[in-house]
Formats: structure tokens, C-alpha cells, sequence
């Protein structure tokens, strides 16, 4: 009966043991999927932050971008209409001398004297020239005499004559300079030294 009862003890302290090992295991295996759920809920936290920082980077770049094309139209409109009415102030300006041209024709009608039309038509010359040049800088040149540059020049005759470099013998046609650019190349007649 004692080995009985020691088979029993046995039995009853392996049992425990089992328990205690599937205790220990259970607790082991709860402690793991604990560290599993945190894991997760850690991972899933990271993925909602990084979403909503996504989010913001996407809403911004749209925005930015929105900003960046109502920028590039209104840029489109405004330079159209720059050119559309660039020319506005000159031909403000201009409209002084059109006005006056009307009035000379009008005079030129119940005129006797063909000077007094020709001496109105002079100083409308003369205005519309001193605007030009002072408002806009616009400067005409070419002058018999003056030196031929074939930069600002354009030739469209030659002559030989006793000088000693080439100059110009005629303009036909004045040259303009914009800002020391040149808008139109006088056309002149040539005169070049005499060939030996």
C-alpha cells in the first residue's frame, strides 16, 4: 500500500508538475501573443502616422499645384494683354500729331498759301520727331558725308568720287536706332575712293 501510495504521489506531484509546466506555458504563450498584440498595434499606429504624414504631403502638393496653374494662367493673361495694349502709350502719344495732320488738311483746303500749309506740316514733322526721340528714344541718323557702316547702313549704289574713305553720297531712306539698336538700316548710295 505504500508503494501504492508513493505511485499515487508520484502521480499527483508529476500532475502538478504538468500543470505547472502548462501553466508556465500557457503564460509564456499569453506573454507572446501580448507582445504580438502590442507589436501589431504598434505597427498599425506607425501606418495610420505615416498615412495621415502621406495625406499632408498629397493635400500639399495639390494645393501647390493649384497655386502653381491659377499662377501660370494669370501669367498667360496678363502677358496678352501686355501685348494686346503695348502699344497703347505710343499711340497716345501719336494721336496729338493725327490731330494736328487733321487740322493742317482742314487749313489746306481754304489755303491760298502753300508755305503756310508747308510750314504746318514742318512743325507737326518736328513735334512728332522731338517725341520720339525724347519719350521713346528713338534717334533717326544717316546724312550725306557721314562715314558708311555697313552695320547700320544699307547699301544699295556705289559710286567711285574723290574721298578717301567710303561715306555716304545720298540717303534715300533714314535709319532708326531703338535704345542704340538698330530698327531700320538707312539706305543710302555709296561713294568709294577712286580705283588706281
Amino acid at each position: 500500500m505504500e508503494s501504492e501510495n508513493e505511485n499515487k504521489e508520484e502521480q499527483v506531484e508529476e500532475t502538478a508538475q504538468n500543470q505547472e509546466t502548462e501553466q508556465n506555458s500557457q503564460d509564456s504563450q499569453d506573454s507572446q501573443e501580448s507582445k504580438e498584440e502590442s507589436s501589431e498595434d504598434d505597427a498599425q499606429a506607425k501606418i495610420e502616422a505615416l498615412q495621415k504624414e502621406v495625406d499632408s504631403w498629397k493635400d500639399q502638393f495639390l494645393r501647390k499645384s493649384a497655386d502653381f496653374d491659377n499662377y501660370r494662367k494669370r501669367m498667360i493673361a496678363e502677358k496678352a494683354d501686355a501685348i494686346a495694349y503695348a502699344n497703347a502709350s505710343l499711340l497716345k502719344d501719336l494721336l496729338e500729331s493725327l490731330d494736328n495732320f487733321d487740322r493742317t488738311v482742314q487749313a489746306a483746303q481754304s489755303a491760298s498759301d502753300a508755305k503756310s500749309i508747308a510750314d504746318g506740316v514742318a512743325m507737326i514733322n518736328k513735334s512728332l520727331v522731338s517725341m520720339l526721340e525724347n519719350k521713346y528714344n528713338l534717334v533717326g541718323y544717316g546724312a550725306a558725308g557721314d562715314a558708311f557702316d555697313p552695320d547700320i547702313h544699307e547699301a544699295i549704289g556705289m559710286k567711285e568720287g574723290d574721298v578717301k574713305e567710303e561715306q555716304l553720297a545720298e540717303v534715300y531712306l533714314k535709319g532708326y536706332k531703338l535704345n542704340d539698336r538698330v530698327i531700320r538700316h538707312a539706305k543710302v548710295m555709296v561713294v568709294k575712293p577712286k580705283s588706281e
